[in-house]
């Protein structure tokens, strides 16, 4: 099949290098000519595992193109999937600019049937403005090309991304006429071709799925903080609570985990967007608004340990960050909890060695005027430090030479925001040890 993938960021990428690996002739287009020039060069603008290969292996074998220019890849061009950006406004719905502008671009040079599939994550109702935006385009000109629109939203886990493209638990369609049914049907056909597990349905219900997902999950995590925090209080373990909540077949142990909070490209996002949408339609999302003031309080649990420890003086203190980014195996940043801390810790004077395997480039943009210093390895930034806090639960975290770390270290003092150590054993070897909900 000819397919275009409209926008060059996580989803569009992936999207595009995954339907290109099945066989599908596919052009990835940007309006950034700076990230297509270095896509062309194989210069990946994100770290996620296993897609650099995947994207240089089918460029190289030629079902894999980069370009600047929509209307080149119009002509036989079967689907066109959106995965532009829908960054929060200010006032937290999403912003749908970029989608809205690329709606009007394919109205304005579509050749002749096209099936346009919203994959970006948009408020309920978006692929019905795209549909008016197309046809007004094409009644300016005066053209009548059939078309249809579809809504595909991506549920992709950011450092398994391909796995979860290439391998779906399930597909999500909403579509309106039996002909895009047909299309997706023979698309999504060889990536389950064991157990056919795509989800046809109306276009709103398919836009309302993604939000819904993403806040469920986004509830859970905020949910278990809040049982966390009062764990602590009461003497109970988190940890225990889990695995008896876990063992209950209704509730299972997805998600589960309490820590310091949710971040990331989606969740926060998304979140607001639900809410907004809410109050358009005069709705009050309550639980949603309380996850999200759960989710904001929880990202300073971590910091207000610390200061209760040192009696509110941490002026000066050398602190040891490990982990920068949202979760392991991505070097996206945003709205990760590390952010949240790190400036708390900078603005009490505190002095931070971080380290991440992954995002300490972007952790230097973000923090480009900040006085920040990062450690060459996870041992190094533990040198001469007062506490060590674990933000991050990447797989080198989790079995240290914690001997070797209590030498370098000034203070044996753990402060692990994502539960991921035993407390016994590291109180054991001397080390004052706190996590969440314990």
């Amino acid at each position: 099949m000819k397919i275009a993938v409209v926008g060059t960021g996580y989803v569009g990428l992936v999207s595009g290098a995954c339907f290109a690996e099945m066989g599908n002739n596919v052009t990835c287009v940007d309006i950034d000519k700076k990230k297509i020039e270095n896509l062309k060069n194989g210069v990946i603008p994100i770290y996620e595992p296993g897609l650099e290969d995947m994207v240089k292996k089918n460029a190289r074998e030629g079902r894999l193109r980069f370009t600047t220019d929509l209307p080149s890849v119009m002509d036989g061009l079967e689907i066109l999937f959106c995965a532009v950006g829908t960054p929060p406004a200010q006032d937290g719905s999403a912003d749908l600019s970029y989608v809205m502008g690329m709606a009007s671009e394919i109205g304005q040079c579509m050749t002749g049937y096209l099936l346009v599939v919203t994959k970006s994550t948009v408020p309920v109702g978006t692929s019905m403005k795209v549909k008016e935006a197309i046809r007004r385009e094409l009644d300016k000109r005066g053209a009548d090309i059939e078309f249809d629109v579809a809504s595909n939203p991506e549920f992709l886990k950011e450092g398994n991304a391909v796995k979860d493209f290439m391998s779906p638990d399930r597909v999500v369609v909403g579509i309106e006429s039996e002909k895009a049914r047909k299309i997706l049907t023979r698309l999504y056909k060889p990536f389950l071709i064991n157990n056919f597990r795509v989800m046809f349905m109306d276009i709103a219900s398919s836009e309302m799925t993604k939000y819904a997902s993403n806040a469920m999950l986004a509830t859970r995590i905020s949910f278990m903080n809040d049982i966390a925090n009062l764990s602590e209080r009461v003497g109970a373990d988190i940890t225990q609570v889990r695995a008896g909540m876990g063992g209950d077949g209704r509730i299972g142990n997805k998600f589960l985990y309490a820590g310091i909070g949710y971040g990331g490209s989606c969740f926060p996002k998304d979140i607001r967007a639900l809410i907004k949408t809410g109050e358009e339609n005069g709705v009050e999302m309550t639980v949603l608004k309380a996850v999200e003031k759960v989710n904001d309080r929880q990202k300073s649990v971590l910091y207000n340990k610390f200061l209760k420890h040192y009696s509110g003086d941490i002026a000066d203190k050398k602190v040891a960050v490990w982990g920068l980014a949202f979760k392991p195996e991505t070097d996206d940043m945003r709205d990760a909890p590390s952010l949240d801390i790190i400036n708390a810790l900078l603005t009490s004077g505190c002095q931070i060695t971080a380290y991440d395997p992954i995002a300490v480039k972007t952790s230097q943009k973000i923090f480009a005027d900040k006085a920040i210093t990062y450690a060459k390895d996870m041992y190094e930034s533990v040198n001469g430090a007062d506490v060590l806090m674990l933000l991050t639960e990447w797989k080198q975290f989790r079995m240290p030479d914690w001997n070797d770390i209590k030498k370098r270290m000034r203070t044996p003092y753990i402060l692990d925001g994502r539960n991921i150590y035993e407390k016994d054993y590291l109180t054991s070897l001397g080390f004052c040890y706190e996590g969440i909900g314990r």
